[in-house]
């Protein structure tokens, strides 16, 4: 290569690292992303703006850069600190309540006449397995079926029982209590699902008798 086409060689990638160099930082990037969020969405029925703000826990689990050691454990104990434990100590209901509401994917569109947890359902089976004869479920999070006969629950009130239905009650609530960047909603501190309905579905994954179980 001669000296004139060196030069030209070098010039050329030197402009494309200056480039490179001077085009916008991640902080930038960031900005301009949630600008265009905010200009491309609008309030249309219960679906407001405010559900492209993120928090604490958000900001930290979507970044490109994993959470800190110490994030993480801050995630888990801001988490932990919100599960509010059932006021009158009961955490079951009807596991054939619980079925119906793990097999909906119904609530929260803008469509739905009112933000009522009561017409929301759980989703569950977009990530689970809940049942032996479903040809097609989730395979994000791990299988549900036996949930708790492979915890040795024969008794879900039992005194034996209780360290099982406590995780499982903080599972259900809020699962960054646990898993800091968990992608299971947190059904009870969001409002997604009403006490009642979580005592449902703690009945279908801890009952004996439940359709998860007694397969």
């Amino acid at each position: 290569m001669n000296t004139s086409r060196l030069i030209l060689v070098v010039a050329g990638s030197a402009a494309i690292v200056a480039g490179c160099a001077s085009g916008p930082s991640s902080a930038e990037l960031d900005a301009q992303t949630t600008q265009m969020m905010h200009a491309s969405f609008r309030d249309q029925g219960i679906a407001k703006m405010s559900r492209l703000d993120q928090d604490t826990m958000q900001k930290a689990c979507s970044s490109d850069v994993a959470p800190s050691a110490a994030v993480e454990k801050s995630i888990m104990e801001q988490a932990q600190a919100s599960i509010q434990w059932p006021a009158d100590g009961k955490f079951f209901g009807d596991w054939r309540k619980g079925d119906k509401l793990a097999q909906s994917g119904r609530g929260m569109s803008w469509s739905d006449k009112s933000a009522d947890p009561k017409g929301n359902g759980g989703s569950c089976y977009n990530c689970h397995q809940l049942d032996k004869s479903e040809l097609s479920y989730g395979t994000i999070g791990p299988s549900l079926l036996h949930y708790g006969k492979n915890r040795g629950i024969t008794d879900p009130n039992a005194a034996s029982a209780q360290e099982v239905v406590k995780y499982t009650w903080s599972r259900l609530w809020n699962a960054k209590a646990t898993v800091p960047c968990s992608s299971m909603p947190r059904f009870g501190h969001d409002k997604i699902l009403d006490v009642a309905q979580l005592r449902d579905l703690m009945s279908l994954l801890l009952d004996p008798q439940s359709s998860v179980n007694a397969q």
